[in-house]
């Protein structure tokens, strides 16, 4: 089964700490140099723990991915807040809830299969593959690290089975 995508860790002390980072831009020698937390638990366990990933948490328990992210080792997840999902255009989530199949490509398109620190890359961008073998961008522009459009989060979350990173977008893949 394909580890779909979505999936947060973090407290909600460091979820909120996450969130100013993003509103205050740092330097990126500073986010660089951002220590990434440990997580006591897997991705799917610091999900549930925080509350602005509510989304997610019912996306994935919809999509039926709960144990498959639970036990996947080595994968990094990039993982939407709520308000990612409520800039969504219309009822979008809502359609993507009511189709399990469309709901799971969406979240596998936010999973890469391996350890992928999205603050880290040559000069311009990098091509990261992900579990769906689509791949996202990674670049740096207007002082943050972004996967495609989605800016990524300075603090990065170690779970005992991966590494998630809060994103201010949902990734949408591309039509197969």
């Amino acid at each position: 089964m394909k580890v779909g995508s979505l999936i947060v860790a973090v407290s909600a002390v460091v979820f909120s700490a996450s969130l100013s980072a993003q509103v205050a831009p740092k330097t990126m020698a500073s986010c660089l140099s951002t220590e990434i937390v440990e997580f006591d638990g897997n991705i799917v366990e610091a999900a549930v723990a925080t509350p602005s990933l509510s989304t997610l948490v019912t996306a994935v328990e919809v999509a039926g991915l709960v144990d498959t992210l639970a036990t996947a080792e080595g994968i990094t997840v990039y993982a939407p807040t709520n308000a990612a999902f409520d800039a969504l255009p219309g009822d979008l989530v809502d359609t993507l809830l009511g189709n399990t199949d469309l709901l799971s490509a969406v979240l596998t398109f936010h999973v890469s299969p391996m350890m992928v620190d999205a603050r880290r890359f040559v000069d311009g961008y990098r091509r990261s593959t992900l579990l769906d073998g689509q791949f996202v961008f990674i670049d740096r522009t207007q002082g943050y690290s972004r996967v495609n459009n989605a800016r990524v989060s300075c603090q990065g979350v170690q779970a005992s089975n991966g590494l998630v990173w809060i994103i201010d977008s949902v990734l949408i893949p591309a039509v197969q």
